[in-house]
Formats: structure tokens, C-alpha cells, sequence
């Protein structure tokens, strides 16, 4: 459990919650499900967005949208869109042609504007780049990595939105440095667990169910400068999936308890609690909505008491930055107003 002691020069007057989530639609799982595969695993996922965006200007709670950039699009062309040019082949023909209208599991810009004009500030970050192409793909070398994420950036400039912080698809980090050199500030690292470390396999699995049913405390993180101008703010915990063959074996209630549990831990250490999830994956239950309703009830009720604030990515890096210069520790001038509109209207 890290603790502020274990911070010297770094340590926060109180706890600190944040939330991320990674907005990305059917670009997710172009390469592992269909559109029927996808609309029935979760069915109606576009409302979920909706819900999730309702529910936290309800509470009065900011979050970091990690959006992928495809999504922002107006109209593409699919595999053929000249934005996709610097793409492996073998993953832009998953790629359909179309907008929010004619495939609105793939483009859906209106709800970029919704995030921007949001009566309680979001954050809006990107997830990947334009496509969701997975940075640890044999095809992911440095040049297609840095094509997809300047497409991704350009994509979210267009319709208005300066990105801060980022996230790699399915959590596979590799090339840090395109971050940095692309001016983004701060990115959601691994979460500092063994599941984590051992990844996508039966014992990560395991060991994943396991921390569940037993309800433990997931770890507080400490923001770490992987190079000048860049933080990574690692992953505490991810939403465990809800679906109704899961939830058979790991409850609804053991979700809230290590939710609860975290934001204990952040007041009583003075450090930060990072929860992660897909808003999608509140479509897998029909009682999802009500799960993350009562989730950001808890943490609404944490702040109101002083108990913990509640900080975007950019935020928290804003804070890191600060104290990284009092504790005279180097660093690259911060960018301004991270993930905000450029301008008002400009889509």
C-alpha cells in the first residue's frame, strides 16, 4: 500500500480521486467482435455513454474521457480515408465508411460536443489515436505508432478539443516518447498489481476473480515522471465486467465494496485512487446503471464530507508539475487548458 511518507517532497494535503474512462464505441473491439457480436454483449451501448455522462453532471463529479479519435470524425470514408493512409492494411479493413448517422456504433461527434459543453467540466482526453490500433501489434512499429496518434489528435482537434492526457488501447504500453513529443502531458499507466503484470491469460484471470471475491483494497498510486513533460498516473482498478455469467460469480456489491475501499484508502494515505472503466460495459446488465449510479453516490458523498477530491488526469498532473518544481525536481512547462474546447461552436 503506498503510503505519503513514502513520497518525500511529494506529499498532498489530502486524497485525491480520479476517473477515467475510455470512450471508444465498437473501435474497441474491431478486431475481436462483429457489429451483431457487439450490439448483443451490449445492447444499446451508445445510451450507456449517455447515462454515464448524465449521472456525473448530476453529482456534481468531473472524469477524464479518453476518447478514441475516430470517433470525433464527421464523415469517413472507412479503410480508405486518406486520415488512415499510415495504418497496417490489415486493420483499416475493419474500418467502415459512414457517419453517426448510418453507423453510430463507430462515429458519433455529437457526443464529443456533448462532453465539451458539459454543465460540469470533463475532461476529454485520447485513447490510442484515430483507430484503436494496439501499440504492442507487430505492425505498431515507431512511424505507425506516431501516425495514429497524430491522426488521433488531429481528429479531436477538428471537432474542438486539445488533448492532456492519454491512454493505450487494452492498457499495452510501448513508446512513450510519441506522447511527450506530441505535447500530451499525462497517461493512465498499468495498474500496480500481478494480475496486471501478467496480463490477458487464465492465471491474470484468476488471480483477477480472486481479488474480487476476496474484496480487497485496491493499491493507491503515486503519479510517476517517465521523462520530462510526461506523467504516468497509473490505474488503481478497473470496473470488473458486469455481464450476467460474471456477476453469477463475482457480485455487483463486491464492485462497490473495493470502490468504497479505495476511497478510504486515498483519505486515510494522502494518495490517489485511480478507477478505471468502459462505460460499454455498463451495458452488459440491466443492472448497470444503478451500479454506477451508486458508485459515484459513494464518491460524491466522500467529497462532500472532505474526505477526498476529485481531480481529472490533467488536474492531478497540473498538481504533480507543482510539486515536482517546489521539491526542485526538473520539468517541462505544462500546456495550457488541457482537454477544453479550443473555441465555442468551432465543429
Amino acid at each position: 500500500m503506498l503510503k505519503a511518507k513514502d513520497n518525500p517532497g511529494f506529499v498532498m494535503d489530502q486524497g485525491s480521486v480520479v476517473l477515467s474512462l475510455d470512450a471508444e464505441l465498437l473501435w474497441g473491439h474491431l478486431d475481436i467482435l462483429d457489429r451483431k457480436r457487439f450490439s448483443a454483449r451490449y445492447p444499446n451501448a451508445s445510451a450507456a455513454y449517455d447515462h454515464v455522462l448524465r449521472s456525473l453532471c448530476n453529482a456534481g463529479v468531473s472524469a477524464t474521457w479518453l476518447v478514441v479519435g475516430g470517433m470525433a470524425l464527421g464523415e469517413c470514408r472507412g479503410g480508405a480515408d486518406v486520415r488512415m493512409k499510415g495504418l497496417p492494411a490489415a486493420w483499416r479493413h475493419f474500418i467502415p465508411p459512414g457517419n453517426e448517422v448510418t453507423s453510430p456504433l463507430w462515429y458519433r461527434r455529437s457526443f464529443i460536443r456533448q462532453l465539451a459543453n458539459a454543465s460540469i467540466p470533463q475532461e476529454i482526453g485520447l485513447h490510442g489515436g484515430l483507430s484503436h490500433l494496439i501499440w504492442t501489434d507487430r505492425h505498431s512499429v515507431p512511424a505507425v505508432a506516431k501516425a495514429e496518434l497524430e491522426a488521433g489528435l488531429a481528429a479531436l482537434r477538428e471537432a474542438g478539443v486539445q488533448p492532456a492526457s492519454f491512454s493505450f488501447p487494452r492498457n499495452l504500453e510501448r513508446h512513450h516518447a510519441l506522447l511527450a513529443e506530441a505535447g500530451l502531458r499525462c497517461y493512465r499507466g498499468t495498474a500496480p498489481v500481478l494480475s496486471e503484470r501478467i496480463g490477458r491469460s487464465i492465471p491474470g484471470a484468476l488471480l483477477r476473480v480472486m481479488n474480487e471475491l476476496g474484496r480487497s483494497t485496491p493499491p493507491l498510486v503515486w503519479p510517476q515522471q517517465k521523462m520530462p513533460g510526461l506523467w504516468n498516473i497509473p490505474a488503481s482498478m478497473f470496473l470488473y465486467p458486469i455481464g450476467e455469467a460474471r456477476s453469477r460469480i463475482v457480485n455487483h456489491q463486491t464492485r462497490l465494496d473495493r470502490f468504497e475501499k479505495g476511497i478510504e484508502a486515498a483519505a486515510r494515505h494522502r494518495g490517489v485512487f485511480h478507477f478505471g472503466l468502459h462505460p460499454v460495459n455498463l451495458a452488459e446488465s440491466p443492472r448497470g446503471y444503478r451500479l454506477f449510479d451508486s458508485l459515484i453516490e459513494r464518491l460524491a458523498r466522500a467529497r462532500q464530507k472532505g474526505d477526498v477530491s476529485i481531480l481529472t488526469m490533467a488536474q492531478l498532473s497540473t498538481r504533480m508539475e507543482a510539486l515536482a518544481e517546489r521539491a526542485g525536481v526538473p520539468d517541462a512547462s505544462p500546456t495550457p487548458l488541457p482537454g477544453q474546447m479550443i473555441g465555442a461552436g468551432q465543429y
